[in-house]
Parts: C-alpha cells; sequence; structure tokens
C-alpha cells in the first residue's frame, strides 16, 4: 500500500513563507496533546540515502521546542542522537517534554516516533534573553581572513541533486590544505543560505529552525573528502529510467548533465573538489551504462549519521536567509566512525554557530 508522508493533508504554502518555512512547517496536534506535533508536509530521502535528511529531523525537534518555551527564550544548545532510519512515506509525531521550567534556562526534549518507536531524540536548553547580566567574558573564534577578504557569493548556486526545488543554495570554497597527506590539517569550507526571504511571521525562530536545517548539509561527508573517498558507487548508477534508483542514487542523466558543465560551475557545487572533479572527468556513458577510463576512486559503503550538537552563540545576530560561512574539519576516524565539528559564520565574520557530528 503506498504511504501517507503527513498525518493530515497539507494545505497551500503561505505566499508569505520562504521555502524552507514550507519544508519545516508542523501542525500542531493540541487537540490530542498540547505538546504534540506532526510534519506538515512531506520530507525530503536524499538519493542513495537510508532515509529523510537528517537535517529535516532536527530542525522540526526545534522548531516544536520552540513553541513550548516563552518567547523571551532562545536556544543554546541541542544534543540529538539518530536511533532509526526516518521513513518519508510515514508521517513523524514530535513529542515535547517539558523537563525544567527556570527563570533563566528551561530545557526541553524531543523524541520523534514513526510507527510508536524513536526514530531520533534530543535534547534543548534554551535561555531567557538578557539575562547572561551586564559585564560578561566574552571571545570567539574568528572567520579565515582569506575567507572573509574575498567576501560571499555574488549570486545563488543550485543543488546539484535538488535543483531548484532545494530550501536552501550552497557555494563550495576550495578545501583548504587540500594537498597535506594528514587528514585532520584540513579544512572544507562552504557558503550557504536559505532560498528566499524567511518572512516576518516566522520570526527569529524560523530563523534558527532553518540553520539547524543546513547545519546538517554535507556534515559527515567532510571525512570522505578528507580522504579523498568517492561517495557514489558508478556501479551501482542505473540508467533504465534515467532517475538513478541505484542504491547511492546517481543517475546516468546527473552524470550527462555534470559532464556538460563549465569546470568553474562545477566546482562551486556542494561535495566537489579537485579529486570528484578529475574522477568525473574520466566517467563515460556508452550504451547506458557507465563507463570508467582510469582506476575508480577508492570509495565508502556507506555513511550515516549517529549523533549532532548544535551551540548557538549569537541567536538573534544571523539571517538564515543571508550567506553563511561554515568550515569543518576532522580530529579523528578510526573503527567505522568519524568525527566531523563545524563553525558557522556571518557574512560579515560573526560565529553563530558550532556543531559536532559523529558518523
Amino acid at each position: 500500500m503506498p504511504g501517507h508522508p503527513t498525518l493530515i493533508p497539507p494545505p497551500p504554502p503561505s505566499p508569505n513563507a520562504s521555502a524552507i518555512e514550507a519544508t519545516l512547517e508542523l501542525t500542531h496536534l493540541r487537540d490530542i496533546n498540547p505538546n504534540l506535533f506532526t510534519n506538515t508536509r512531506p520530507l525530503w530521502h536524499p538519493p542513495g540515502a537510508r532515509g529523510i535528511y537528517g537535517g529535516a529531523v532536527i530542525a522540526q525537534c526545534l522548531a516544536a521546542a520552540q513553541r513550548t518555551v516563552p518567547a523571551d527564550f532562545y536556544v543554546h544548545s541541542m544534543h540529538c542522537y539518530f536511533v532509526l532510519n526516518g521513513n518519508a512515506e510515514i508521517p513523524i509525531l514530535y513529542d515535547v517534554e517539558h523537563v525544567r521550567e527556570g527563570r533563566s534556562f528551561a530545557t526541553r526534549t524531543v523524541q520523534a516516533r514513526q510507527r510508536g518507536a524513536p526514530i531520533f531524540t534530543t535534547t534543548l536548553s534554551f535561555m531567557r534573553e538578557g539575562s547572561g547580566g551586564e559585564k560578561k567574558v566574552e571571545h570567539e573564534h574568528h572567520m579565515p581572513e582569506d575567507v572573509l577578504a574575498q567576501g560571499a557569493p555574488s549570486s545563488e548556486g543550485s543543488d546539484w541533486i535538488r535543483g531548484q526545488t532545494s530550501p536552501f543554495v550552497s557555494a563550495r570554497v576550495d578545501i583548504l590544505n587540500d594537498s597535506d597527506e594528514r587528514p585532520h590539517v584540513k579544512r572544507t569550507r562552504q557558503w550557504i543560505k536559505a532560498r528566499g526571504r524567511i518572512s516576518e511571521e516566522g520570526g527569529h525562530q524560523a530563523h534558527l529552525s532553518a540553520l539547524a536545517y543546513m547545519s546538517d548539509s554535507y556534515f559527515i561527508g567532510t571525512v570522505s573528502r578528507v580522504h579523498k573517498l568517492w561517495r557514489y558507487n558508478a556501479s551501482n548508477v542505473k540508467s533504465t529510467d534515467g532517475k538513478g534508483n541505484g542504491s547511492l542514487g546517481i543517475s546516468t542523466d546527473l552524470i550527462a548533465k555534470l559532464k556538460g558543465m563549465p569546470i568553474s560551475e562545477i566546482r562551486k557545487l556542494e561535495g566537489m573538489d579537485e579529486d570528484i572533479i578529475s574522477q568525473l572527468q574520466s566517467v563515460e556513458i556508452k550504451d547506458g551504462k557507465v563507463v570508467l577510463s582510469q582506476p575508480p576512486r577508492p570509495e565508502i559503503g556507506m555513511m550515516v549519521s549517529l549523533d549532532h550538537s548544535i551551540y548557538f552563540h549569537n541567536p538573534k545576530a544571523f539571517r538564515a536567509d543571508e550567506w553563511m560561512f561554515t568550515e569543518c574539519e576532522s580530529p579523528w576516524a578510526g573503527d567505522g566512525r568519524g568525527l566531523v565539528m563545524q563553525r558557522m559564520y556571518t557574512k560579515e565574520g560573526k560565529l553563530i554557530a558550532s556543531c559536532v557530528q559523529e558518523s
């Protein structure tokens, strides 16, 4: 039987809402439970992924929790665990538990469930605005000077997997220290922003949810990039319908599109580096099959996120629909796991969030 990706048929999107607001919209099931929410619209299952895009569940858990705290409380941290793969054909129920109600801090735990089983759990801490006092100890990590001097992209790029349907856009920056043989000294970089303009109705909570959504963009892919590993297996490419129904979701149509693009444009795409571009140039499509003209690049068989943490440093000092710069590093990988750390800045160089993920 076909699935039902939402509990209630979704209404038409608000004409004032941006694409990312529509993607993350929640339906409040207050008549059942005042702390229960569900996804209003179907969630995206990335090609080749084992489940729905993790950033969507992260962001919707945050959005649900934000609706249960006073308006002057802002999230400063959330710690998440991916328990099971999310199914895009089944609605998600978000159950918010009130753990603490303090004068300066409030704590919430959110469980995302499908078919009665938890697929994701997170604990979030909120702090009342201005409760840090008048005198503060302050410092922050500076945005790399070369990136700050170069500035943000002048135009929106495109998502090479989702195209114009993506609720956010990104532009890749060259990997720092890419020629170094030590993976832990490399830094993967990109610019990222929500597509369009986030509405005033969404408040700054919408920008926080959007940042949480985008924080998962190619996060664990850092491990494969610093080790120069190929994430997509050419042997799994399917050409019968051009839609890429192989286990890694790459279609011959997509390969042909990429090969027809100028190298300068390919370099701007998320997840592309010089080694991937070189591998792409060695690929030919003959009789609907992918043929490699040089030995294939080593590849990762599977990647899945285990946990994800976000520390929000300046929750009202940014707009998620303006360019943000992200820089990732991987201090360790071993025993089938890899750790990645990410810093997120405004285009003016202000540190707005730090993230950690193990995969």
